[in-house]
């Protein structure tokens, strides 16, 4: 189950809940029982650290990736982002 963060914009109190995907949301505040209680956008806790999978056989080694086919009806071309992802991520 995910932990979700809440905070009241009455009081100002701010708590973490472990509640189920499918929950409803909560919106009284435990702290002074108003329904401004929101659920907070944060990012996630999940980082992947040390030699496993991921690392050895996923990561960019130095080598460039291969050059995506040019259609001869494109009006223009773009530059390769750097990291080879083609900017379709939320790395750049």
């Amino acid at each position: 189950m995910p932990i979700y963060e809440y905070r009241c914009s009455s009081c100002g109190f701010q708590k973490e809940h472990l509640q189920k995907m499918s929950a409803e949301p909560l919106t009284d505040c435990p702290s002074c029982s108003q329904a401004t209680y929101v659920k907070l956008v944060s990012a996630a806790g999940f980082q992947l650290k040390g030699s496993g999978w991921y690392a050895t056989d996923f990561k960019d080694r130095g080598s460039s990736p291969a050059a995506p086919k040019q259609n001869d009806s494109a009006a223009s071309s773009s530059a390769p982002t750097p990291g080879g992802c083609g900017g379709a991520c939320a790395c750049h």
